[in-house]
């Protein structure tokens, strides 16, 4: 979560804050009771408050998945840079923002006067259960929906969302600034650089845990912050980083081993006992495929004309929104917070029989059907022969003959270079003031680097030159200042 964020192009999130408030509010409400309406017409034991719960589990885009869709082979070279940072970063943010939905409706039912109200209001008085959303194995309370609402609004929004989302402002923010005094004066060596949004990760999520707020969405918000002026992913490229992806893959490759080895396999088929049968989870998989995102972006796209150009692109960004760790993590939150299955009246009773089936199938069919979408609109396009897209050619230096040339690039042997069409991400260095229209970086000028030699020592500074009307190609030189004289 943290590389997601600090990979993104400098202040992205003011930059974008209009579009990915719409996306996250109103469109993911929409997506939340889309979802929760496939899954109570699927599964026939539940009730529509109990499928808001599951559904508010599914409704946040993985960012670990959507990464293959970002930054794989395929989106470097029919993919345009701006929805591909767009998809970045909103599988950033709201893989953490489903806490909200999840504890409104959890807050809903908990204080909700159920068909065994009397019994649990005699479980909260003899075994003296807190009066909050984040109580354990806390079944009915009892109350009214204003009571549900205090509690949600206090530890919902601003506990979990607005506490996490502040807590990683002032991680990254002083991460940043102790960075940065520390590469001034020398006290930070190439590993240490290197390994530093890996220690900010663990610092941010064994802290969290101590106070209970929302890590995820504190993880992401650090790692934007770390990279707020850009400098950070900047030097991070100039030293040619393969650390952190190195370290990043075999994090991914360790938790979707894990993933699979806890598959309850074994829940997938109790139609007596949850009403979940391998018939209706593969109807489930495919209704979601459908209408759990898709309707919701094809109606709002248009109010985001700085992602999506046209329908083509919002079809596109509907479908690949993958359902991955952040599922699990919601639904074993939610199932630590209720009581365990049996424990308490029939509507909590199957819920907690079937939440747990339901959300790790969909996990595993969205993994499957995901990761095969990506190969087969591969294969579709290079069948009808659409071009890749040459946008925004980058000018990189190659440090070995026998380096792997990246896709969509151009060689040049003799000259030791490569250009980079479609890049991800933009010249970190480019001046905020000059972000307009789709991409924040299409009107920038070419970008040299040259050598300083200062009083304090060298500093590498940037040289914009003038645009030229005779310029045919606009080329940002992100090249090694080191092999420059």
């Amino acid at each position: 979560m943290v590389k997601v964020g600090y990979e993104l192009p400098k202040r992205y999130l003011r930059l974008h804050l209009k579009e990915l408030t719409f996306c996250l509010l109103p469109l993911m409400t929409i997506q939340w009771l889309m979802t929760s309406a496939c899954i109570k017409l699927t599964i026939p034991n539940l009730s529509f408050l109990t499928s808001l719960i599951i559904g508010s589990c599914v409704i946040c885009i993985d960012p670990v998945l959507s990464q293959g869709i970002a930054k794989g082979p395929f989106a470097d070279q029919y993919v345009r840079r701006h929805l591909r940072e767009f998809i970045s970063a909103e599988a950033g943010a709201n893989d953490g923002f489903g806490f909200p939905f999840l504890l409104l409706s959890i807050s809903i039912l908990r204080y909700d006067d159920g068909p065994d109200a009397a019994h649990g209001a005699g479980n909260h008085a003899s075994r003296h259960i807190r009066d909050w959303i984040g109580q354990p194995n806390a079944g009915r309370l009892g109350g009214n929906a204003g009571r549900a609402l205090a509690h949600w609004a206090v530890e919902g929004v601003l506990y979990m969302l607005v506490m996490g989302a502040g807590y990683g402002v002032l991680v990254g923010f002083l991460s940043r600034k102790a960075l940065s005094v520390a590469s001034k004066r020398g006290w930070i060596d190439k590993e240490g650089f290197f390994s530093y949004p890996i220690a900010i990760g663990l610092f941010i999520v064994g802290t969290c845990g101590c106070f209970g707020s929302d890590e995820t969405l504190a993880c992401f918000v650090a790692g934007c912050a770390l990279n707020w002026d850009g400098k950070y992913h900047f030097e991070v490229e100039e030293r040619h980083d393969s650390f952190n992806s190195t370290i990043e893959m075999i994090l991914n490759i360790g938790t979707f081993v894990f993933v699979g080895a806890i598959m309850p396999w074994d829940q997938l088929h109790l139609p007596k006992e949850t009403g979940v049968t391998i018939s209706r989870l593969v109807g489930l998989g495919f209704l979601i495929l459908v209408f759990r995102r898709i309707p919701a972006i094809m109606m709002g796209y248009r109010f985001l004309p700085k992602v999506c150009n046209d329908w083509k692109e919002a079809l596109f960004m509907g479908h690949f929104a993958p359902i991955g760790i952040g599922a699990i993590s919601y639904v074993e939150y939610a199932r630590r917070l209720l009581p365990d299955p049996g424990q308490s009246d029939e509507e909590i009773n199957n819920l907690t029989a079937a939440m747990v089936p339901v959300v790790y199938w969909l996990v595993c069919f969205s993994i499957v059907v995901h990761g095969l979408s990506t190969p087969a609109l591969n294969c579709l396009y290079k069948y009808f022969r659409v071009p890749t897209i040459r946008d925004h050619p980058v000018e990189i230096l190659l440090l070995s003959e026998t380096e792997p040339i990246p896709n969509n690039s151009v060689v040049n042997r003799q000259g030791h270079f490569i250009v980079l069409n479609n890049r991800f991400s933009c010249v970190s260095d480019h001046n905020v003031n000059d972000c307009r229209g789709h991409s924040h970086c299409e009107n920038s000028d070419t970008v040299m680097l040259r050598r300083r030699d200062t009083e304090c020592g060298s500093s590498l500074e940037r040289a914009s030159t003038s645009s030229s009307r005779q310029r045919v190609v606009e080329i940002d030189q992100v090249a090694s200042a080191r092999n420059m004289i």
